[in-house]
C-alpha cells in the first residue's frame, strides 16, 4: 500500500454535554470524488478525539476534533509535495477542516481545504452510521461449502481490472498469475491496474501461495474493502502495514515471513467482519474484528459483499493456487 504521510497527533476537546455523543463511533463515508473513507469519532477523556481514513494510506489521527451543538467539527494535517521556482522539491502542510451534522445513522460532511491564491474549496459528501461488529465468530462451528478455484492456472477467465481502460501488467506465464508494472527510466509513473474477481462474496476462508521480490509490495483486498498486506518482510519487526497484517488496522502477532523470492502459504479467513490470517503455518491474527474499510477500499460499506482484488500498482508479484471456500448461512 501506499507510505504514511500527514501523521499528526490526536487533540482532546472539551465536550459540551452529551450531545457530541451522537457521533460516536464509526462512519462510513463517500468522500468527493466516489473513494471509499472512514471517520471514527470516540471519548477522549472529558472530551473527543478522531481517527480518519480518506482514500489511500493509512488510518491517520486528526489533528483536532470539535462538537458544538449539533455540528462536528474536525481538522486534519497533511502534507504535499511541490516544487519551487528552483525545482527543488519542499513539503508543505495543508489543513483541511471537514464538519458534519448527522439526522439519525446518516452524515451530511462538507471539506474546506486552501485553494489557490488563498481561495477556499468547498466539497459536500456523505457517511453513513456502520452497524456494530458482530459478536467472535466461533469458527469451530462455521459451516464452509465448496471449494472455488478462482485461478485457473491457464489465462484471467474471471477476472477484469478494477478500472477499465487502466495499464495492465496481470498475465499467466508457467500456470503462474504474475504482475509486472514496469516502469520505463526518465518517463512519468504509469499506474498499473489492480485486478478482481468477476464474482463476489460475503464471508469465507481463501488460501493462496504468493512471491514477492525484495522490496515487493501487493495486497489481497476481502470483499474489496479489507487489505490483507503482502510485502517484503523478511527479518522485520510485526508491523500492520508487514505481511500478513490488515493494513492500518490489525498488528500481527509474530512475522513468520520468508525470504523475498520464495514461495508463501496465506490462508485468511473472514467471517462476520472478524479476520483470520495463517501466514507459512503459523497463526499471526486470531479472529481479530476489523472496525472500517482500508485503504484503496472500492466502497466504505461493510455489510455488502464484494470481490476479491489483488492489488498491482506496486511492485512485481506472482500468485498460484488461488481457492476460496464460501461460508454456507
Amino acid at each position: 500500500m501506499s507510505a504514511i504521510s500527514g501523521l499528526v497527533l490526536a487533540l482532546a476537546v472539551p465536550a459540551a454535554g452529551h450531545a457530541g455523543d451522537g457521533f460516536v463511533g464509526e462512519w462510513a463515508l463517500t468522500i468527493p470524488g466516489g473513494g471509499a473513507g472512514c471517520l471514527e469519532i470516540m471519548k477522549d477523556g472529558a472530551g473527543y478525539g478522531g481517527r480518519l481514513l480518506w482514500g489511500g494510506g493509512s488510518v491517520l489521527p486528526l489533528s483536532s476534533v470539535k462538537i458544538e451543538g449539533d455540528v462536528l467539527t474536525v481538522t486534519r494535517v497533511r502534507e504535499v509535495k511541490k516544487k519551487d521556482a528552483t525545482g527543488a522539491t519542499k513539503t508543505e502542510k495543508i489543513t483541511d477542516t471537514i464538519t458534519a451534522e448527522a439526522k439519525g445513522d446518516d452524515l451530511s460532511l462538507v471539506l474546506e481545504s486552501p485553494g489557490p491564491k488563498g481561495a477556499v474549496q468547498r466539497s459536500e459528501f456523505l457517511g453513513k452510521r456502520q452497524p456494530p461488529i458482530p459478536a467472535k465468530p466461533d469458527l469451530s462451528r462455521t459451516k464452509f461449502g465448496e471449494p472455488i478455484q478462482l485461478f485457473n492456472g491457464k489465462d484471467l477467465s474471471g477476472w477484469r481490472l478494477v478500472t477499465e481502460g487502466a495499464v495492465n501488467g496481470w498475465s499467466v506465464e508457467n500456470g503462474v498469475l504474475i504482475n509486472r508494472p514496469v516502469q520505463e527510466p526518465g518517463q512519468p509513473k504509469k499506474h498499473y491496474g489492480n485486478l478482481r474477481t468477476e464474482r463476489e462474496f460475503a464471508d469465507f476462508k481463501i488460501s493462496l501461495e504468493v512471491k514477492v521480490p525484495e522490496k515487493g509490495n501487493s495486497g489481497v483486498y476481502l470483499r474489496g474493502i479489507y487489505e490483507v498486506q503482502v510485502a517484503d518482510s523478511f527479518g522485520q519487526p510485526v508491523d500492520s502495514h508487514g505481511m500478513g497484517g490488515v493494513y492500518s488496522r490489525i498488528t500481527p502477532t509474530s512475522n513468520p515471513s520468508k525470504a523475498p523470492g520464495e514461495w508463501q502459504t496465506m490462508e485468511i479467513t473472514l467471517v462476520d467482519r472478524h479476520v483470520t490470517v495463517i501466514l507459512n503455518g503459523t497463526k499471526i491474527i486470531d479472529n481479530e474484528p476489523v472496525p472500517g474499510c482500508t485503504g484503496g477500499a472500492l466502497w466504505s460499506d461493510v455489510t455488502r459483499p464484494g470481490p476479491i482484488y489483488l492489488q498491482g500498482d506496486h511492485q512485481a508479484v506472482d500468485y498460484r493456487n488461488v481457492v476460496l471456500t464460501p461460508v454456507i448461512r
